[in-house]
């Protein structure tokens, strides 16, 4: 069923891929980084919404983490009130995986293409002519001569990519996706090495632009600092304004009305006895 659904991808890859190597005369692996290089091309106006929404995410990370220490007792409360933050303030956090949606197909379809490259697809073509720089035949297991060398590449390119994409990521997301690459090498060993070759020229694409994007795409405005919680609730005695934390200066008491004017006894001016 799935290499049904995978027949249109696969014919496709194929036609391209025949296309730089008969017409622009490239080796068979630089066909498949040219063929990577297209698909990374295509999906370029997804990598802008991507890198838009890491960094509306990290933007507000402080209010999220705020949100999450809140309702740290509460999980169910803590999902809804961040739900609510994103819809409030227009985040789609869905919008970080959007380069990944289009990319699975072409990983699925070429492993099959390569699975039965020099038998079915291109059965003219001897194995010999398949290998690059005369070290790694694109078809065999990635296990196999030269291929370790490629999958040392690989682990270094997945965790570059990695550290780019994890820049919003908590510290137990980060270490997950460290360690991710690491336990694919196990799984990537069975693969075609063209196929590790596709995986790492992607991750190096991702590299390159997680460099381009931190030097030419302004960044958001900086998020707010948080206000100490001592310090959220002025003092009774502080000055309105100011905000000195010194005591103000009490208004002098009322003087007391003046009563009325006493009256002046004069003395009689007469002869002295």
């Amino acid at each position: 069923m799935i290499a049904g659904i995978l027949t249109p991808f696969e014919n496709v890859l194929t036609e391209v891929l025949k296309w730089l190597h008969t017409s622009i005369g490239l080796p068979w692996a630089w066909s498949i980084v040219g063929l990577t290089v297209i698909v990374r091309m295509l999906i370029v106006p997804l990598t802008v919404r991507q890198i838009h929404s890491m960094q509306r995410l990290q933007h507000y990370a402080p209010e999220m983490k705020e949100i999450q220490r809140k309702y740290k007792g509460d999980r169910q409360r803590m999902n809804e009130e961040v739900m609510k933050f994103y819809r409030e303030h227009k985040i789609n956090p869905a919008s970080a995986c959007l380069p990944m949606i289009p990319q699975l197909p072409v990983f699925f379809a070429l492993y099959f293409v390569l699975r039965d490259f020099d038998k079915e697809v291109f059965p003219d073509y001897p194995g010999s002519s398949l290998d690059w720089l005369g070290l790694v035949d694109i078809t065999e297991k990635a296990s196999e001569g030269w291929g370790p060398m490629l999958l040392v590449i690989y682990a270094g390119s997945q965790l570059a990519s990695t550290y780019f994409m994890a820049a919003t990521m908590d510290k137990m997301q980060r270490n997950i996706l460290m360690v991710l690459p690491i336990v694919f090498l196990f799984v990537v060993v069975s693969f075609p090495t063209g196929l590790v070759l596709y995986w790492a020229t992607t991750n190096l694409w991702t590299v390159g632009q997680g460099l381009v994007t931190r030097r030419l795409v302004p960044r958001g405005p900086a998020a707010p600092a948080r206000t100490p919680r001592s310090s959220r609730t002025p003092p009774k005695d502080a000055a309105g304004d100011d905000g000195a934390g010194t005591e103000a200066p009490k208004p002098p008491p009322p003087k007391a009305p003046a009563g009325p004017p006493r009256r002046v006894k004069r003395k009689k001016k007469g002869a002295r006895r």
